[in-house]
């Protein structure tokens, strides 16, 4: 009887445990390529962050350092911007204007900075206005310590959300053991901001000593893609996973993501991370790839321009170097199509003002998809 009781929870554990795990078998299918694509800004190089201006020129970050201003074919760089850490993936990074931009004229850019007494870098989150084709008024809003000579995992995106909170994301920075589950340490994070840098009254560790007061959500590997969804008012974003197990996760206030405890993901040796792919108290994703794409920007689709696209996620393809639609049916995938196969590494991907969609391409420059009459 005892050995048949502990048969039965066993049992009973293994089919719970199947049924938290997350089910991705949604294959990837061709887009019928009902569209043409034209490169609108030539010649650069790593085009990480982009975003329009009221008058309908075009901000554009190169990860080199370089802010450009981009209006009647005439590309300007911006002065004034501040000193990156030029280190592997860090750079200058995101750039995102304040939802009220025409009446304060802020904007804001994520960048890999020196600042510090210790040696390397860390990514900082600044403000800053643009006049005369200079930045001015500058002001540091956040940034990650310590520094570390590591060279990848700075994350980042930014995003307002409905309510004019400022969220953006620091990778694990190459400290996996220590960093993400960490509420004391910076990186494996998505932070929470008032625009003005400050920090809101009910982020969840502002009463936790020794938290970082700025963390929303954690146990993240490296958020390269942000997005809101204009249904829900959701900010959801991806990271990149090790080999395999690229997320697409919705942020949630004090939720924690579980990197590196549980992962749909092995090391790039192929050895193995852990064996465990979900633990209560931690979240499982949207979705996620295997093996793994590689993802870098992402953006909700709400044109008319693109009917069958409409309220579904454009993601960026590194590794295989494509344009992914993500169907959605309110917070589930149900397909996946490849948009502009070959176009090659895909850094980002933003609806523009006038409705059309807009690729960052790494050694070419910026994409605009046009569909066909």
């Amino acid at each position: 009887m005892k050995n048949f009781v502990f048969l039965k929870i066993v049992l009973l554990s293994t089919l719970f445990s199947c049924a938290q795990e997350k089910k991705n078998d949604v294959q990837i299918v061709a887009d019928p390529k009902n569209y043409t694509t034209e490169i609108v800004v030539p010649d650069l190089q790593i085009p990480w962050g982009m975003v329009w201006l009221p008058d309908g020129s075009m901000l554009i970050t190169e990860k080199s350092g370089e802010l450009i201003h981009y209006k009647g074919g005439t590309k300007t760089q911006i002065g004034n911007v501040p000193e990156v850490y030029n280190r592997n993936q860090g750079g200058l990074l995101d750039i995102e204007l304040h939802p009220k931009y025409s009446e304060n004229g802020w904007l804001y850019i994520t960048h890999s900075s020196k600042e510090g007494s210790e040696k390397g870098g860390h990514t900082a989150l600044i403000r800053a206005k643009l006049q005369n084709n200079q930045l001015t008024s500058i002001e540091k809003l956040y940034k990650g310590t310590p520094n570390t000579t590591r060279g990848h995992h700075f994350g980042s995106r930014i995003e307002f959300d409905n309510e004019g909170y400022l969220y953006f994301s620091i990778g694990d920075r190459g400290n996996r053991d220590e960093n993400p589950q960490d509420i004391t340490r910076d990186g494996g994070k998505v932070y929470r901001l008032n625009d003005d840098g400050s920090i809101p009254d009910d982020n969840p560790f502002v009463n936790e000593n020794g938290a970082k007061k700025a963390i929303f959500s954690y146990g993240h590997r490296n958020p390269q893609g942000m997005a809101l969804n204009p249904l829900d008012g959701k900010i959801w974003v991806h990271e990149h996973g090790p080999r395999g197990g690229d997320e697409i996760n919705i942020v949630k206030k004090e939720v924690n993501y579980g990197w590196p405890i549980i992962t749909y993901g092995i090391n790039y040796s192929g050895s193995s991370i852990t064996d465990i792919t979900n633990k209560e108290g931690m979240e499982q994703p949207i979705y996620y790839w295997t093996p793994s794409i590689a993802p870098s920007g992402m953006d909700f689709v709400t044109s008319d321009k693109y009917p069958d696209w409409k309220n579904d996620l454009l993601v960026g393809s590194l590794k295989f170097q494509y344009l992914e639609l993500v169907e959605l049916d309110k917070d589930q995938v149900i397909g996946r199509k490849k948009i502009a196969e070959d176009i090659g590494r895909v850094r980002n991907v933003r609806q523009g003002p006038d409705g059309y969609i807009y690729v960052a391409v790494e050694n070419k420059g910026i994409i605009k998809i046009l569909p066909k009459s």
